[in-house]
């Protein structure tokens, strides 16, 4: 079952409440070719929407952009100063964009994109952009072409992005111009018990009471057991980019 895709498995966005910590030790950075792909080389007046604890909102605070990090979970964006030191943090959500119009450059939307009312966030995102200013649309998506990561999905369940879900969802609007992709690769080195915060880090397992939720992490540990070398378990990702340019 692909997971993130079906709203009945990955469950409200606030499932994440709980497992704030584990999302921030678990989940991945970004490649700074993504990052700068994204966003720019030159310092910009960014918005990273949907930020959760800041792990987009880092990288783009390291490559001298201006961010202000817009999050709806108190419990995740309390983290994010400690982790994103120099990001403007505000609690607020895609659908009510608290800044006022023509305020950013760039709107960033890591992991996010998918949980939003397109219908009313992509006007407020319009809103808030400069004109010719760009929005950006990240994913990492783990690579089940490698055949343990195959197993991993197995147990805990697939997620893909899929770019129609995307470049027709943007193109609808008629608010942006047409939408560019790229994507890119790496390798996040876990050891067991960051393994295990990534899955509990999913929503799709946030959301399950422990009985129906342990024998999930029981299982992964068992791989990792398996599968681990010394220095860990290299998980590999595929960076999903998109961005387009706010037309007018």
């Amino acid at each position: 079952m692909i997971v993130n895709r079906d709203p009945n498995a990955r469950g409200p966005y606030t499932a994440f409440a709980e497992v704030a910590g584990a999302y921030e030790r678990g989940r991945p950075g970004y490649p700074e070719e993504a990052v700068r792909w994204l966003a720019g080389d030159e310092p910009r007046d960014v918005v990273d929407l949907g930020a959760g604890t800041g792990k987009l909102t880092r990288a783009l605070v390291g490559l001298g952009h201006r961010v202000t990090a817009i999050e709806p979970l108190p419990e995740m964006l309390e983290l994010l100063p400690a982790e994103a030191p120099g990001a403007f943090a505000i609690l607020g959500n895609a659908e009510v964009i608290p800044l006022p119009d023509a305020f950013a450059d760039v709107v960033t939307c890591a992991q996010s994109f998918h949980w939003f009312d397109h219908a009313v966030a992509l006007p407020e995102i319009a809103r808030v952009l400069r004109s010719g200013g760009r929005l950006a649309v990240v994913w990492n998506t783990r690579d089940d072409r490698v055949s343990w990561v195959a197993r991993l999905s197995a147990i805990i369940g697939s997620e893909t992005v899929d770019e129609d879900d995307v470049t027709l969802t943007i193109d609808k609007s008629g608010l942006f111009g047409p939408v560019e992709t790229v994507l890119f690769e790496f390798e996040q080195l876990l050891d067991r018990e960051t393994l295990l915060d990534l899955v509990l880090s999913r929503s799709y397992c946030a959301k399950l009471p422990p009985d129906e939720r342990d024998p999930i992490l029981e299982a992964v540990g068992h791989l990792y057991d398996e599968i681990a070398a010394p220095d860990g378990l290299r998980l590999p990702y595929v960076t999903e980019c998109f961005r387009a340019k706010r037309r007018g």
